[in-house]
């Protein structure tokens, strides 16, 4: 159920049981949101913090969140008995945690054999280093990603931690999804290993293929693709932005020389490698003569694939950002729509970012629990409401009244 309006989206009507973590597993429980599914997040109990709430990220939105101290007994057969009402369990732990807490796949699919167990982890469930930690930086660099990113004669650059991480959200989101429609069929759930390592590994296809075929090189900024090409990469304008140049196709190129006022030989030329740092310097030395905002008019219609490098908080207001609806402002921030969509079945934001807890009790009742356990947990601190505990205060402050 959602927290402010009914489900919508193709997943309407599946059920998902988070088990809180960071990063990627709240990524994709995002994403099951966006497509309608009803979520429900067991969240740590954190009564009060110092610095920004990170339950506010929107990440978070379209779920709500039951408050639970999973090491306390009792809290393990409060979980069983939700994913036993779930169709999607999702947890992002180092492998074994779960199964320490009585939650492992084992115990859970004992009790749901429909259930699809998804699991989130950098280095995956086996293997030498999957009890080691890691970031997105690790995973990237042991599946040659990371050694193919950043400029010729400097040190591989990280590319924010979009490749590892976030690659890994959407490999776990698209594995649920897959394992759901083959449990539709089968009536049988099973466990979903999604690795940022392996997701890594998966989009660098391509590059694999080209490597074989000669097409790519290990030396890093040579290539098309890694900014070694003056037809593929990032200049300043005279206002110290920058705009993004991608005129890889020889009609796209042949209008880039033509609207920047290059040789005409410049055509002839492009994939002259041993032109590549002459014909760079003097696309920089163009480019550097108006401002980002200047060269985004030239080129706003053009067929040359140039458009400007937008920050973050620039991107909302992009005309064609604007048009599409690529971003809605919602809670006070700018914050991406759901994708993709669909024509038939579009998804939705479903609910704003929720406080650890706010929901425990009445998301617990219509999950269905027993309301005696229930308030036999929340007496004993397993579980945590502010409602509740506003009201414990209350009426311990007004003698019971």
């Amino acid at each position: 159920m959602s927290t402010e309006n009914q489900p919508q989206g193709p997943l309407a009507g599946v059920r998902v049981l988070e088990v809180a973590s960071i990063g990627p597993g709240p990524y994709c429980s995002m994403l099951l949101s966006d497509m309608g599914a009803e979520i429900l997040r067991l969240d740590r109990i954190e009564k009060s913090g110092d610095g920004p709430p990170r339950w506010a990220n929107p990440m978070n939105r379209g779920r709500r969140s039951v408050a639970i101290d999973l090491k306390k007994p009792g809290a393990a057969a409060l979980a069983l008995d939700l994913a036993e009402r779930a169709d999607i369990l999702v947890e992002g732990f180092r492998p074994g945690v779960m199964e320490r807490l009585g939650l492992g796949p084992e115990a859970v699919l004992a009790r749901n054999p429909r259930l699809v167990y998804g699991r989130m982890t950098g280095w995956g469930q086996d293997g030498p280093r999957a009890a080691l930690p890691g970031h997105d930086i690790n995973y990237i660099a042991t599946t040659g990603a990371l050694a193919g990113m950043g400029p010729a004669g400097a040190p591989p650059l990280p590319p924010l931690n979009l490749v590892g991480d976030f690659s890994g959200a959407l490999f776990l989101a698209f594995g649920l999804v897959a394992a759901l429609f083959e449990a539709g069929r089968s009536g049988r759930g099973q466990v979903v290993d999604a690795a940022m390592v392996d997701a890594s590994a998966s989009m660098m296809t391509m590059f694999t293929g080209m490597l074989k075929m000669g097409l790519w090189t290990e030396r890093r900024g040579t290539n098309v693709l890694d900014g070694g090409a003056p037809f593929y990469g990032c200049y300043e304008t005279a206002d110290g932005h920058y705009v993004a140049v991608g005129a890889i196709e020889a009609k796209f190129f042949a209008e880039l020389v033509r609207l920047l006022g290059l040789p005409d030989d410049f055509v002839a030329r492009q994939h002259d490698r041993a032109s590549w740092p002459a014909m760079a310097a003097a696309v920089a030395e163009a480019i550097r003569t108006r401002t980002r905002d200047e060269w985004a008019d030239v080129f706003a219609q053009a067929e040359t694939c140039l458009t400007p490098v937008l920050r973050l908080s620039e991107a909302p207001a992009d005309p064609h950002n604007d048009v599409r609806a690529v971003f809605v402002e919602r809670d006070g921030t700018w914050q991406p729509a759901p994708a993709p969509r669909l024509s038939r079945t579009p998804g939705a934001i479903q609910g704003s970012p929720r406080v650890p807890g706010a929901d425990t009790l009445p998301a617990l009742a219509d999950w269905g629990c027993d309301p005696t356990v229930v308030r036999r947990l929340l007496d004993g601190g397993v579980l945590y409401d502010p409602a509740a505990a506003d009201c414990d205060t209350t009426r311990k402050m007004t003698g019971g009244r």
